[in-house]
């Protein structure tokens, strides 16, 4: 049967029997027995695979590049560089209306140029029989530059700054009322400067790709977040049909933005294998991942906050300066949460960007809003601090009815419900609120709150639904398994939709075979793949009570369509009905099928419509409690909760998983996360999980996570992206514990002890 599709909208369940529910993950038996395949472990006769050669000054030209050597080495197939490989097309200008544009993780065209744009630009590919003789040959290669003068320095730099501009998606200023001269009139206010560095992506799956040509056909195992942009983008970097390339990515091993752009592995991994004729596999090291994929810009933030006597703000300013690289990047949304969070009659909002020779920088977990609450929200609690008011009573003094700056309305927003409850639960009005009077033995001991804020977000996505004549119900979309249970939740979105068991649905995804789902990004997938499931089954059931009605003898003929009910496999209108199977049976139907698929135009159209009606976000509240060692100033968290508002919660197992790794996450960042780079050559010093410290167990602490589970009435079933929020509020919440328990305020990621021996 074609496939008959509608334009997706939001759409309500019926009684739900497994959305909310704690269900275990479809994909875990595969995963944790080692079924489930990665980019990295697809078996090809005759593979062959690749290893970088990284450049080692920031800027500059290539005057001579040694490969003899390498090639010398036995089992060498090739050695790529610009002086003997067809250059690729060159990546096409950012546009909005070109959407493989915007998954260009640089502007640079790999070996197509003798050009050095950053210390770590990939500037050979050695091709061998295995990879150590591979990462061995390509140690052997000697490159010689033309070392040009380079901007390097983040802090030496900053001071060229240029107002960032707004785009469509994200606005970089916002000015309402005077804010200066309302700072300057207020009875009390606090001025202060924030700081937060480089940081670097570390999924446990490294970048990989095996790449294999047949013809002008090409077959890409990868792991990436963005199956369709990636697409189109390979077509025209190697002048090849579209449809001629199919990415293979069931599996991805954490992702977090730093797989949602098209970086120099996966580029020069199918140009090797066009090149040598042979399947090619290059699977990045962790050090060539800190050189080839863009993390997290550093920042520098500016937040005055003036207050009457009795808190209530009567200017707020938030500004910021970040880096981009010359070669891409794009400045972070750095004060996006602030143009929503508090009631202020003057608001002044302002970003700025400097270019420097960098990697280009990309998104991170919650990009500009996990830096930007950090500042924001640390400046809060030092305002409570000044006026001697507790610190989630100023936040709800200022919790404002309406958005402060576009005025639209909130389309769900329980702040006041979330500190209510986490303030109980955590035990906040046990907290002594003179900083340094609490202990336990001889540690110091705080507790911060925070808030949590991220934009909720529904994208494109489409779907076909298919119920097969065994009852069976399969549901194919070009979605993301990123590691957080997507084909999960939406396995239960459709066995909720058509009345079947669990077990009877099937999810295909991450194949560029399949309808094309969205990217896994923004915290919009789940919403949006889920829209378009709703919208396929609800048409799906309207085909079939036309087939049930029809049937001899059918006890549903002459039944109102809005009267029949999918449930317990089949339709039924009260007592009476069929089963699926004896629908189809009757019909002489070996499966019915029906998609959704949703168009450009009218996606925009729709977005910009709900963005003049209202904001919507997910938000929450950072518990924290920290011991500080009074002598060497060791911090250590000691408990966490979070509380969400988060709309309907579709599986409360992955949900509470994902929060969690947002918050650990956080941790990191709030604690040890740092790349170091040498302002004078660009290179990253760190680049290594034994220099770079995420956290380990022995940082973490228990964390509990709650949520309201009440649905947002403007969002697929109700619900709202969790992936990033969990990250937003948590380096504030921490240091506003630390604050309270040392009575030291560190505005400068990330917390060390060095930095509070200093204060």
């Amino acid at each position: 049967m074609s496939v008959k599709y509608a334009e997706a909208e939001p759409a309500t369940t019926g009684a739900a029997k497994y959305v909310g529910q704690a269900v275990d993950r479809l994909d875990g038996p595969a995963k944790t027995t080692g079924e489930a395949r990665y980019a990295a472990e697809h078996p090809y006769p005759d593979l062959a695979y690749a290893a970088l050669v990284h450049a080692t000054i920031p800027r500059g030209r290539i005057t001579a590049i040694d490969t003899a050597a390498a090639r010398a080495v036995r089992g060498v197939i090739d050695v790529l560089t610009h002086e003997s490989t067809p250059a690729m097309k060159p990546p096409p200008k950012p546009s909005v209306l070109d959407l493989s544009s915007m998954v260009s993780g640089t502007t640079v065209n790999y070996l197509g140029t003798d050009e050095v744009h950053w210390n770590g630009q990939p500037i050979a590919v050695v091709v061998a029989e295995t990879p150590e003789t591979a990462r061995y040959a390509a140690s052997l290669v000697r490159p010689a530059y033309q070392e040009l003068p380079a901007a390097t320095d983040f802090e030496a730099e900053k001071q060229h700054a240029v107002p960032q501009k707004s785009s469509l998606i994200a606005e970089a200023s916002a000015n309402k009322g005077d804010a200066p001269a309302a700072l300057a009139a207020a009875p009390y206010a606090v001025d202060l400067t924030f700081s937060t560095p480089p940081h670097n992506h570390n999924a446990i799956e490294p970048h990989a790709t095996t790449a294999v040509w047949d013809g002008d056909r090409l077959t890409l195992h990868e792991g990436t977040q963005n199956i369709p942009w990636t697409r189109r983008h390979l077509a025209l970097r190697f002048g090849v049909p579209e449809k001629g390339i199919r990415i293979l990515s069931p599996n991805v091993g954490g992702g977090f933005g730093g797989k949602a752009s098209v970086w120099a592995g996966t580029l020069l991994a199918v140009l090797a294998a066009r090149v040598t004729g042979r399947a090619v596999r290059l699977a990045l090291t962790r050090e060539s991942v800190y050189h080839t994929v863009g993390g997290r810009t550093a920042s520098t933030q500016r937040v005055a906050l003036g207050a009457e006597a009795d808190g209530r703000l009567t200017a707020l300013i938030h500004t910021s300066v970040s880096r981009t690289g010359r070669s891409g990047g794009s400045g972070e949304q750095i004060t996006a949460a602030s143009r929503h969070l508090y009631a202020a009659p003057n608001i002044h909002l302002q970003q700025h960007t400097v270019p420097l020779d960098l990697l280009a920088n990309t998104f991170m977990r919650a990009p500009g809003e996990s830096i930007g609450t950090f500042a924001m929200e640390s400046a809060v609690d030092e305002l409570a601090w000044k006026l001697g008011m507790d610190p989630i009573e100023l936040r709800m003094r200022n919790e404002p009815e309406r958005d402060p700056l576009g005025g639209q309305a909130f389309s769900a927003r329980r702040l006041r419900e979330v500190y209510a409850l986490g303030a109980e639960r955590f035990g906040w009005r046990e907290r002594d609120p003179r900083a340094g009077a609490m202990r336990d033995g001889r540690w110091l001991v705080g507790m911060g709150v925070a808030t949590a804020y991220h934009p909720s977000l529904q994208m494109m996505a489409s779907v076909t639904v298919r119920l097969e004549a065994g009852g069976t119900v399969v549901v194919r979309s070009g979605l993301h398994e990123v590691g957080m249970g997507a084909a999960t939740v939406q396995a239960q979105i459709a066995a909720d939709e058509l009345g079947v068991p669990l077990e009877k649905v099937r999810v295909e995804y991450g194949d560029s075979d399949l309808p094309p789902g969205t990217q896994a990004a923004g915290s919009a997938q789940t919403a949006s793949v889920a829209a378009s499931v709703i919208a396929a089954c609800e048409k799906l059931k309207r085909t079939l009570t036309g087939l049930a009605r029809r049937a001899p003898g059918s006890p549903l003929r002459g039944s109102r369509p809005a009267d029949v009910r999918a449930r317990d496999g089949g339709l039924y209108a009260g007592d009476r009905g069929l089963t699926y199977v004896e629908i189809l049976a009757s019909a002489g139907r070996g499966h019915v099928e029906a998609g959704v698929k949703t168009s450009t135009l009218a996606f925009m159209a729709k977005f910009l419509r709900e963005r003049r009606k209202w904001v919507k976000a997910a938000t929450g509240a950072q518990f924290c409690e920290v011991r500080v060692d009074p002598d060497t100033m060791e911090v250590r968290v000691s408990r966490w909760l979070g509380v969400f508002d988060a709309g309907t919660i579709i599986n409360a197992r992955t949900a509470a998983s994902q929060l969690r790794g947002g918050i650990v996450m956080g941790l990191g960042m709030a604690l040890s996360e740092h790349t170091l780079i040498d302002p004078r050559s660009g290179r990253v010093v760190n680049p290594s999980l034994s220099e770079y410290h995420v956290p380990v167990h022995a940082d973490v602490p228990h964390i509990d996570v709650e949520w309201l589970n009440e649905p947002d009435p403007n969002m697929p079933l109700g619900l709202r992206g969790i992936g990033e929020v969990g990250i937003t509020g948590v380096a504030a919440a921490v240091a506003n514990a630390v604050r309270h328990a040392t009575g030291k305020r560190v505005a400068d990621l990330p917390i060390t002890l060095d930095k509070l021996l200093e204060l």
